[in-house]
């Protein structure tokens, strides 16, 4: 899940909906890379890093070209990816426990902050999610053969897109959010599958 283009691949391979992006390596027509993905502002995104990091927003196509620019030089390759403007500083986590959403929260950046991120001091509100966006969730996490995942949602236009899928996810938010024992429920579930192990284990044996 920390690679990002393989965890991509993977919900697109399960037609799970999710933003237009491309990966990229240094190419001297950046021009055609912003235009696929509909122009600026997009996102430029480091294959691998999680909490926010290595995330930029490319605001014009001058600044885009700079920073895709300054990353190539540094050989490293990237992810560009369309900006979702109704979406902008907003997001939806949706907790998954074994095929199940246990709570969603929408996520809320702080001034002019486009990363809803709590970690960099984004505010968090528990919600009620729609059966679509509870079942892209679901759906989701199962791509990623994940029984417990933090899944990120954008709302679009076009509907409910999935931005990310976290294998760690925090529960510092959601439990402030929600009021639940997240941590709690995420032990029971590992609890319950060692001893559906251990019974299993015991028959084979």
């Amino acid at each position: 899940a920390r690679d990002k283009l393989r965890s991509l691949q993977l919900l697109a391979r399960h037609n799970i909906d999710i933003p237009k992006t491309i990966f990229s390596r240094e190419t001297k027509d950046v021009d055609s890379l912003i235009d696929a993905v509909g122009g600026s502002p997009i996102i430029i995104k480091l294959v691998r890093g999680s909490l926010g990091a290595g995330v930029i927003l490319g605001e014009t196509r001058k600044a885009s070209k700079s920073i895709i620019q300054a990353l190539y030089n540094q050989e490293i390759d990237i992810l560009v990816q369309e900006f979702i403007s109704e979406s902008r500083g907003t997001d939806i986590r949706a907790f998954v426990i074994d095929g199940k959403v246990v709570a969603a929260m929408r996520r809320t950046a702080v001034g002019d902050e486009f990363r809803s991120n709590i970690s960099l001091g984004a505010a968090a509100e528990l919600i009620d999610i729609s059966k679509k966006q509870t079942n892209i969730a679901i759906r989701a996490a199962q791509a990623m053969n994940l029984q417990i995942a933090g899944v990120d949602i954008l709302q679009s236009s076009r509907g409910p897109l999935v931005v990310e899928v976290n294998a760690f996810p925090g529960f510092k938010g959601i439990e402030a959010a929600s009021g639940l024992d997240i941590a709690g429920m995420v032990i029971s579930h590992v609890e319950q599958n060692t001893m559906k192990k251990r019974r299993r284990d015991k028959i084979g044996a």
